[in-house]
C-alpha cells in the first residue's frame, strides 16, 4: 500500500446529503484551518434540488499558498449511502475513507489499497440526543471532531467557531460542543494520528475569507448602485442577496426608517433588464445580476443598451450550459453570448474577475465605466468564484473617490448651448453627450430609441446618418480599449517564447499548473486577460511568444475564438486547454494536456 502523508498539504473530501446541515459542519472545518493560519480552498459541490441528493464539499489545504482545486482525494468522509459506493472509488490509493460505523461495511466497499477510519457516528448520537433531527445534525460535527483530532489540528479553534456561530442560540453550544468531543475522543482512544497533520502557521496575513457573490454585492452598494432589478437563478440569486443585506445596513435612514434603494424582483430575466436601463437613463445607478439563460432573454435589451447608449451593469454568474445544463457546476461558457449579445454588430466590455477583491473593486468600476461609456458592461464571474469562499486580499475603499459619471451635461452647461445633439461626436472620442431628466426645464430632452436615428436622436432611415452612427459607436470601442484594464503579464523567463493565456478563476490552477511544468523544463510566461476588448498588451505578447496555449472552462475554446478574431491572430499560434466538466480546472489537468500534446 503507497504510504501518502504530509503537513498543512491534504485534499478532505465530505461526502453527505443535501439539506441535513452538514454544510455548516464543513465550512467550520474550513474556517478552523483559516484560523490556524493555513492557507485553505474549500468547494461546494452541490445539487440543484432542494433536499436529499448528494453534496460533496472539498477542502484543499496547501502550505504553498496554491488556492486551485487539486486532483486526487487524500481523505474522504463518507456519510451517505446513496454515493457510498462511489465515494469510496474516489479515494486515492494510500488514503483514508472516515465512515459511520454503527452499520457494518459491506465487503463489496471495501478496497485493500485504502485505509478505513470507522466512527460509530449515529450509534452516539443516539445515544447523547434525543430526537431524530438533532441526531442528523450533530452526526456532522462528531466527525468533524474525529478528522480535527486525528490530523493533529487545535481543537479550541473548533470550540471557538462553535461559540461564534451560535452566539445568538446560546442554548445550542453545550450541545454542539459536546458531538465535538464525542468525536475527538473516540477518534483518539481507537486510532493513532494520521500521517497527514494541519498544524499552526502564520500564512494568512490580513487575507480574508469570502464568496464573490458577496463581494460584488457590496461592490455595487460602495459604487453607489440604489436600484436592483433581478429575477432568481442560481448561481447569481446570493450577489443580490448580498446587496440587500448591505443595503438594510447602510441604506436606511437610521432615524426615519426611510429605505434609500429599491430591490425589485421582476417577472423575467428581460424585465429586469429593462428596469435597469430605465432606472439608468432617469440617473440612478442600477443593475442587474444573472447566469448564462439569464444572458439570453437580456439579449434584446443589451442591444438596446448598446444602440440607445443607456449604462448598464449585469454580473453574470456563469453556470454549466446550454439551455438549462447544469445549473450548480461552474463553466467559463458564457463569453461568446455576452461578448456580442444582440443581433445586429453589437459589441460589449467584459471583465473578468479571479477572486473576491476583484469582484468587488471590478463591481465598482463597472458603474463608472458604464456612466463613462454610456453602455453595458458585463462582469464575467463565475459559480466556483461567487458561490465559493477564497482566500482574499481585503477589500478596501478610498473614502475621497469620487463617483465618475461621464459625460453628463448640467443645467448651467445646457443653458449656456445654442442647441444640444443627444449622439453628436463632440470631442473626437465616439462618446457623445447626454443629460438626465429633469435637470432643465427646457433644455437637453430627447427621444430614446432602439431605431436608427441621427445625431440630434431624431428617427430617421437615411443610410448615411445610420453609417455615421454606428460608425461612432465602433469609435467609441477603440476608445474603450485603449482606457480598460490591461492584462496582467508575468515574464518568468525573459528567453522562454512559451506563454499562457487565461482568465477568470482558470487563473488559480494556472499559476500552480506554471509550477509543475517548470518542473518538467517547460518554462512559460503568462498573460491573465481582466478585460474585452483587449487592449494592445494583449497582441504584444501573443506576437511575442511562438507556443502559446489558451485555457479556458468551456467546450467550444470561446477565448480563443475571440481573441482570433478580435485581433486577427493566426489560428494556428493559439493552442487550447479546455475544461468543461462542471468541475474547477486544475492545475494537473493543464500541465497534463500541455505535455500530452506538444
Amino acid at each position: 500500500m503507497i504510504d501518502l502523508k504530509g503537513i498543512n498539504d491534504v485534499v478532505i473530501r465530505f461526502a453527505t446529503v443535501n439539506g441535513t446541515g452538514s454544510a455548516s459542519a464543513n465550512n467550520m472545518f474550513a474556517k478552523a484551518v483559516y484560523k490556524m493560519g493555513v492557507p485553505v480552498t474549500p468547494k461546494n459541490i452541490f445539487p440543484s434540488n432542494i433536499q436529499g441528493l448528494p453534496t460533496w464539499y472539498e477542502v484543499r489545504v496547501s502550505e504553498k499558498g496554491y488556492l486551485g482545486r487539486r486532483e486526487g482525494i487524500d481523505i474522504l468522509v463518507a456519510v451517505n449511502a446513496q454515493s457510498f459506493a462511489k465515494d469510496v472509488q474516489s479515494v486515492r490509493s494510500g488514503g483514508y475513507l472516515m465512515y459511520d460505523s454503527t452499520k457494518l461495511l459491506a465487503d463489496e466497499d471495501k478496497r485493500p489499497d485504502i485505509h478505513y477510519i470507522g466512527i460509530p457516528m449515529m450509534e452516539m448520537c443516539i445515544a447523547h440526543y434525543n430526537d431524530a433531527r438533532t441526531h442528523l445534525l450533530m452526526k456532522n460535527v462528531i466527525y468533524v471532531g474525529a478528522l480535527a483530532a486525528l490530523l493533529g489540528m487545535e481543537i479550541s479553534v473548533f470550540e471557538n467557531l462553535i461559540q461564534e456561530q451560535f452566539k445568538k442560540k446560546e442554548k445550542l453550544i453545550p450541545g454542539n460542543i459536546q458531538a465535538l468531543h464525542l468525536g475527538v475522543d473516540y477518534a483518539l482512544k481507537n486510532y493513532s494520528l494520521l500521517p497527514y497533520k494541519i498544524e499552526r502557521r502564520d500564512l494568512i496575513g490580513d487575507r480574508i475569507l469570502i464568496e464573490g457573490n458577496n463581494a460584488c454585492g457590496l461592490g455595487a452598494l460602495f459604487a453607489g448602485a440604489t436600484v436592483g432589478s433581478w429575477y432568481p437563478i442560481t448561481p447569481s440569486t446570493s450577489v443580490m442577496n448580498a446587496f440587500e443585506k448591505w443595503c438594510y445596513k447602510f441604506r436606511v435612514d437610521p432615524e426615519t426608517g426611510e429605505h434609500k434603494f429599491a430591490i425589485i424582483q421582476a417577472e423575467d430575466e428581460l424585465a429586469a433588464m429593462g428596469m435597469v436601463l430605465g432606472a439608468n437613463w432617469n440617473g440612478a445607478r442600477s443593475f442587474t445580476a444573472t447566469s448564462g439563460p439569464g444572458v439570453s432573454l437580456m439579449s434584446e435589451f443589451l442591444g438596446l443598451s448598446y444602440f440607445a447608449e443607456i449604462p448598464a451593469v449585469l454580473i453574470d454568474v456563469q453556470r454549466g450550459g446550454p439551455s438549462t445544463g447544469m445549473p450548480t457546476r461552474t463553466q467559463q461558457s458564457d463569453l461568446m453570448i455576452a461578448a456580442y449579445a444582440s443581433h445586429g454588430d453589437t459589441k460589449h466590455v467584459l471583465l473578468f474577475p479571479s477572486n473576491p477583491k476583484e469582484c468587488f473593486d471590478m463591481t465598482a468600476d463597472a458603474f463608472d465605466f458604464a456612466e463613462r461609456y454610456q453602455t453595458a458592461i458585463l462582469i464575467m464571474t463565475d459559480l466556483d468564484l461567487g458561490m465559493n469562499d477564497h482566500l482574499s486580499d481585503p477589500l478596501q475603499w478610498d473614502d475621497s473617490r469620487m463617483y465618475k459619471r461621464g459625460k453628463v451635461l448640467t443645467a448651467v452647461e445646457l443653458e449656456s448651448m445654442k442647441s444640444f445633439g443627444r449622439y453628436q461626436d463632440v470631442d473626437g472620442d465616439g462618446i457623445p453627450y447626454r443629460t438626465i431628466p429633469g435637470t432643465h426645464p427646457t433644455k437637453g430632452s430627447y427621444f430614446t430609441r432602439g431605431s436608427s436615428k441621427d445625431e440630434n436622436a431624431k428617427y430617421t432611415e437615411e443610410s448615411e446618418a445610420y453609417v455615421r452612427n454606428v460608425d461612432r459607436l465602433a469609435k467609441k470601442w477603440l476608445t474603450i480599449q485603449k482606457e480598460i484594464y490591461p492584462p496582467e503579464i508575468t515574464i518568468n523567463d525573459k528567453g522562454s517564447k512559451k506563454g499562457l493565456i487565461f482568465f477568470g478563476t482558470s487563473s488559480y490552477a494556472a499559476i500552480e499548473a506554471i509550477d509543475l511544468l517548470a518542473e518538467n523544463g517547460l518554462h512559460f510566461n503568462a498573460m491573465r486577460l481582466k478585460a474585452f476588448p483587449f487592449t494592445k498588451e494583449v497582441l504584444e505578447f501573443i506576437d511575442n511568444h511562438d507556443e502559446i496555449y489558451v485555457i479556458e472552462q468551456n467546450r467550444d475554446a470561446q477565448c480563443r475564438t475571440i481573441l482570433i478574431t478580435e485581433l486577427n491572430i493566426n489560428p494556428s499560434k493559439l493552442k487550447s486547454v479546455l475544461n468543461y466538466d462542471g468541475f474547477p480546472i486544475t492545475a494537473q489537468f493543464i500541465s497534463e494536456k500541455i505535455i500530452t500534446n506538444r
